[in-house]
C-alpha cells in the first residue's frame, strides 16, 4: 500500500516521502494471531492531518515507549471498513466509518490502517469522507472543551480563541448552538470569517486590548503563550479556562484550569456528524489534497487558513 512515512524527528515534514508500505496482514487479524483484538480494517478515503503532530512523542513511540518508526502519520479517518479483528463486534464489513486512530499507532495517511473498532463510529451516506476526515478531530476538540471540561450552559460568556481556525470555528459554532454569547479572537483578517461561523463579537489580538473585554465565564484555547495567560485575568470568579495547548500555570481566580488531550467517543462523533448533516456544524476545511501530492503540501512554507485534508482514494 501506498502511505506517508516519517523516519527523523528532528527533521520534521522535510523527513517525510511516500512509499510502498507491507499491506496489514488480514488472515492474522481475522484469526486473532496478531495483536489486533477489537481492531478493523479500515480502506482509508480520506485523512486529517494536524501541523504539530511530528513534535508528539507518541508519533516516534509506541505504548512501551519504543521507537516505531518508520511512523506512519495523521490520525482523523474516514473510510470503509473492509475486515474485522477476532472478538470485534458493533461495526461490519463495509460499514462507512470516521474518526480517530490511536496516537501511539501507525495513523491513517495510508490507503489502509488498523484502528481500534471503540474509535470509530457510523458515517452518514451524505456526509463526504473529506468533510468527515476535517471534522472528527476538530469537532472532538471542541465538544470536549467547551462541555465536558468547559462545562458550558446556555446564557454564558465564552471567549474563543482561534475562532477562525479549524477548531475555534467549531468551537463557536458549537458553543453559539448552545445558547451562550460568543466571543471570537484572532487577527484582523480572520474577524469576517469568525463573524460568519457564529462569533457574536470579535477581538483583534494584533490591535484591541484583551483587558478590555468584559469578563467571561469560560475562555477556550488553541494558541497558548502569553494570550493564554492574560486570558485568565478575564474570567469571573469561579470560571473556567480550557486550552488544549499543553500545561499551564495560568488561573482564573476562584477558578480551574484545564489541558486536555482530545479522545475519540463514539456518541461525540455521531452528534458531530448529525451537526454537519443538517448544517449546524460546517467544518473550516482550507485545503484537500491527493495522497501523492501529500508531502509537497506539508513541506510548503504557504500558510493555509483551516483543515488541510488528505484525499487517499477518489
Amino acid at each position: 500500500m501506498k502511505a506517508i512515512v516519517v523516519t527523523d524527528r528532528a527533521a520534521g515534514t522535510a523527513g517525510m516521502r511516500l512509499e510502498e508500505r507491507p499491506d496489514p496482514d488480514v488472515e492474522a487479524l481475522e484469526s486473532g494471531a496478531s495483536a489486533g483484538y477489537g481492531d478493523v480494517l479500515v480502506e482509508v478515503h480520506a485523512s486529517g492531518y494536524t501541523a504539530g503532530e511530528l513534535e508528539w512523542p507518541s508519533t516516534w513511540v509506541d505504548r512501551r515507549g519504543v521507537d516505531r518508526t518508520p511512523s506512519i502519520p495523521g490520525h482523523e479517518i474516514a473510510g470503509v471498513v473492509t475486515a474485522l479483528g477476532y472478538g470485534t463486534t458493533g461495526i461490519a464489513v463495509g460499514d462507512r466509518v470516521f474518526g480517530l486512530t490511536e496516537w501511539t499507532r501507525d495513523g491513517s495517511l495510508a490507503e489502509y490502517t488498523l484502528v481500534e473498532a471503540r474509535n470509530l463510529a457510523p458515517l452518514p451516506d451524505d456526509v463526504s469522507f473529506e468533510t468527515a476526515a476535517g471534522i472528527a478531530m476538530t469537532g472532538l476538540t471542541a465538544w470536549q472543551g467547551i462541555f465536558d471540561h468547559g462545562h458550558l450552559e446556555s446564557g454564558q460568556r465564552v471567549l474563543v480563541h482561534g475562532a477562525a481556525g479549524a477548531v475555534g470555528s467549531a468551537a463557536v459554532q458549537l458553543a453559539r448552538e448552545a445558547g451562550a454569547h460568543v466571543i471570537g479572537t484572532g487577527r484582523a483578517s480572520a474577524r469576517e470569517k469568525a463573524l460568519d461561523f457564529g462569533a457574536h463579537e470579535f477581538v483583534d489580538l494584533e490591535n484591541d486590548r484583551l483587558e478590555d473585554i468584559a469578563e467571561v465565564d469560560l475562555v477556550f484555547d488553541v494558541i497558548g503563550g502569553d494570550i493564554l495567560e492574560r486570558s485568565a485575568r478575564i474570567i469571573r470568579r469561579g470560571g473556567r479556562l480550557v486550552t488544549a495547548t499543553g500545561p499551564t500555570p495560568a488561573r482564573p481566580v476562584d477558578g480551574v484550569t484545564i489541558d486536555f488531550v482530545v479522545v475519540s467517543d463514539r456518541a461525540q462523533l455521531g452528534e458531530i456528524a448529525q451537526r454537519v448533516r443538517d448544517g449546524r456544524l460546517r467544518p473550516h476545511i482550507g485545503l484537500v489534497a491527493s495522497l501523492d501530492d501529500a508531502v509537497a503540501r506539508f513541506t510548503s512554507p504557504q500558510h493555509i487558513a483551516g483543515k488541510t485534508v488528505i484525499r487517499v482514494r477518489d
